[in-house]
C-alpha cells in the first residue's frame, strides 16, 4: 500500500472531506465482508462509475451512503471526475487508465484500512 499521509493531511483541512466517516452498518459491513470483497467492490465501482471518459451524472454518481467503500469515495474525493481532477490532478474527459484506477483502488483502500483501526 502506498503512502498517502500528505493527501489524507490535506484532505482532513477540507471540512467537508474530513466530516465523512463510517457509520455502525457501513464499519459492520467492512469486517464481514473484508478486505478483499471491498477491494473488489471499490474496483467494480470505480470502473463502472467513474472510468468512463464521459459521465451523464459526473458529480452525483455516487452515494453519500449505503457501502463503506461510497464514504469513502467522498472522505478520498474519488467521487467524481472534477474531484479526482481538483484534488489528485486526473484528467477529465478521456477513460480511466489501468494505473488510475488502481491508485484510485489504493486511496480508498487506505483511507479504510485507516479509518477502522481509529475507531472513529
Amino acid at each position: 500500500m502506498q503512502d498517502f499521509s500528505y493527501l489524507f493531511s490535506r484532505l482532513d483541512k477540507s471540512r467537508f472531506r474530513s466530516h465523512f466517516h463510517l457509520g455502525d452498518k457501513e464499519r459492520k459491513y467492512y469486517f464481514e465482508k473484508g478486505d478483499a470483497t471491498i477491494e473488489r467492490h471499490a474496483r467494480d465501482f470505480i470502473s463502472a462509475r467513474l472510468a468512463p471518459a464521459k459521465i451523464a451524472n459526473d458529480g452525483k454518481q455516487t452515494p453519500m451512503h449505503g457501502h463503506p467503500v461510497f464514504i469513502a469515495q467522498h472522505a478520498t474525493a474519488t467521487c467524481c471526475r472534477s474531484c479526482l481532477f481538483k484534488w489528485h490532478h486526473i484528467p477529465q474527459n478521456r477513460d480511466l487508465t489501468e494505473r488510475e484506477i488502481d491508485y484510485i483502488v489504493s486511496v480508498i483502500m487506505s483511507w479504510l484500512q485507516k479509518e477502522t483501526k481509529t475507531g472513529k
